[in-house]
């Protein structure tokens, strides 16, 4: 354990660490990202939570004699969507854990 941190230090950080991190998840709950595949012909929504919360197709990118495109510009979409919400909630979560943890102890991940 570092110098200068006792137990009920330690307690006490891990305690406001759980508090904030709660917080940062319901927040994060709350915030989109939008990413494209296509060029722009479809745009997935994702929250921080990374869950999808809406796919909008234009109507351009139907093609029936071609549905195969379609899928791999969704199926590019959602994983693009979901990569930039692990990205931010990323950025958040870990910005939490090093401000509250003492020197030379971080958070494997963060």
């Amino acid at each position: 354990m570092p110098d200068g941190v006792n137990m009920a230090d330690m307690f006490g950080m891990v305690m406001e660490m759980q508090k904030k991190m709660k917080e940062a998840q319901e927040n994060l709950a709350s915030r989109t990202v939008t990413a494209e595949s296509g060029g722009g012909m479809v745009k997935v929504t994702a929250n921080g939570a990374r869950r999808i919360t809406n796919i909008r197709i234009e109507p351009g990118a139907v093609d029936p004699e071609d549905v195969e495109l379609l899928e791999d510009l969704v199926v590019a979409g959602v994983n693009k969507a979901l990569d930039e919400a692990e990205e931010m909630a990323n950025k958040e979560m870990g910005g939490i854990a090093g401000a509250m943890l003492p020197p030379g102890m971080g958070l494997p991940g963060f």
